[in-house]
């Protein structure tokens, strides 16, 4: 068998934070060690000490180095200046493979490859959704206008990857059957993530981590939580664990509902710390793909109490307890109180561990995706080997 060379693999996303931004580093690290080099192209206005932190732990594995520039989340003029320096920046780096995340890296990765390509330059172009666009309705026009360019693109696409099945069948359902390559490949978390991670002595009762936006739901949280107290008849405690830009307004409703002193807020932190607050981790999220935080929840041995969402039902088994009515504050509150009331609970609702790790491990998930690079990038191995004798 031929020895595959080293790649030179650049990812292209717009904000370094949450679950698109965990599964770039892990398989930034990951194909680093294979030998390959790997670089990063980012937006430089999102994000704070916390991700400053997590860049720091990865440029040594960032041999292509750190890109960041301004980056809009909404479509404007100004992309046309950022997409040629985008290009300009992109054709510098000469990599073997574009890998675009989420809806804007996608439309970069994708343009600034076929840029490269009228130039005579070949480069694979990959796009993984991680949700993105298809969270949009096609009953919707901005929907109807996201879905049909998300189709215009797949002409500029060499693969499409799927992180969970839901996702796969969403875009089949809005976007429509792909036309391209196509792998199925799920997010995975490394070894040290499937340490257990027992709670503090000062632990509470229930643990929100993640983005204080609506999606995340962290606003039927602070419901449930409430009514969690009323099924049990006792009061309750919590921490949210996370940023975002309506953080005053979950705020102001827990002072209005006399929930201030029970539920306290933290900004982001790592997630083993976050983790030794409290045994059941909530996850009211009205959308998701495959979400980081189940999966580490999973690995760290805590009890995950989550609403019945994208990838959700793959990673803790679609009859499992712990699943809940999206948007539905009365079903959280009652798995939230069952969490707490029944006896084994746990064992019940939580897959084994070694189940988790079979399917969701970082190194499954780098191999497969290394494996898709290659196959790719195949032809133009064998064009090179045919010219070279």
């Amino acid at each position: 068998m031929t020895e595959q060379r080293p790649l030179r693999i650049l990812h292209c996303f717009r904000s370094p934070v949450g679950g698109i931004f965990r599964h770039v580093r892990d398989l930034a690290v990951e194909h680093s060690k294979a030998g390959h080099e790997v670089g990063i192209l980012c937006d430089s206005s999102t994000g704070g000490e916390h991700e400053d932190r997590l860049f720091d732990d990865i440029r040594p594995f960032l041999a292509m180095g750190l890109t960041r520039m301004p980056m809009r989340r909404h479509v404007s003029l100004s992309d046309l200046g950022m997409l040629w320096d985008t290009y300009k920046n992109i054709k510098s780096l000469r990599p073997d493979v574009l890998h675009g995340h989420g809806a804007k890296g996608g439309v970069l990765a994708r343009l600034a490859g076929s840029a490269l390509r009228v130039n005579r330059y070949r480069v694979a172009r990959l796009y993984t959704a991680h949700g993105g666009s298809l969270h949009y309705s096609r009953r919707s026009l901005l929907g109807q206008f996201v879905l049909r360019m998300e189709r215009l693109q797949e002409y500029f696409t060499d693969a499409l990857v799927f992180i969970c099945e839901y996702e796969r069948d969403a875009y089949t359902k809005k976007v429509g059957r792909p036309r391209t390559e196509t792998r199925l490949i799920y997010n995975g978390i490394g070894e040290r993530d499937f340490e257990l991670i027992p709670t503090r002595s000062d632990a509470v009762h229930y643990l929100y981590v993640g983005m204080l936006r609506d999606l995340k739901g962290p606003d039927l949280f602070v419901e449930a939580f409430a009514k969690a107290e009323r099924i049990l008849g006792r009061p309750l405690s919590a921490v949210m664990v996370g940023d975002g830009p309506d953080r005053d307004r979950y705020r102001d409703m827990m002072i209005e509902r006399g929930l201030g002193k029970r539920i306290s807020m933290l900004p982001a932190m790592r997630v083993q710390q976050a983790f030794a607050m409290s045994q059941n981790l909530v996850v009211p999220s009205r959308a998701e793909a495959m979400p980081y935080i189940v999966l580490e929840g999973l690995g760290a041995g805590k009890t995950i109490i989550a609403t019945r969402v994208g990838g959700i039902p793959e990673a803790l088994g679609r009859e499992s307890p712990a699943l809940v009515n999206p948007d539905d504050s009365d079903d959280l509150a009652r798995a939230m109180a069952d969490a707490i009331r029944i006896p084994g609970w746990h064992d019940a609702a939580m897959p084994a561990t070694e189940q988790v790790k079979s399917v969701f491990s970082a190194s499954v998930m780098a191999n497969d995706v290394l494996k898709l690079y290659q196959d790719l990038l195949e032809p133009r191995s064998k064009q090179a080997l045919g010219a070279a004798s």
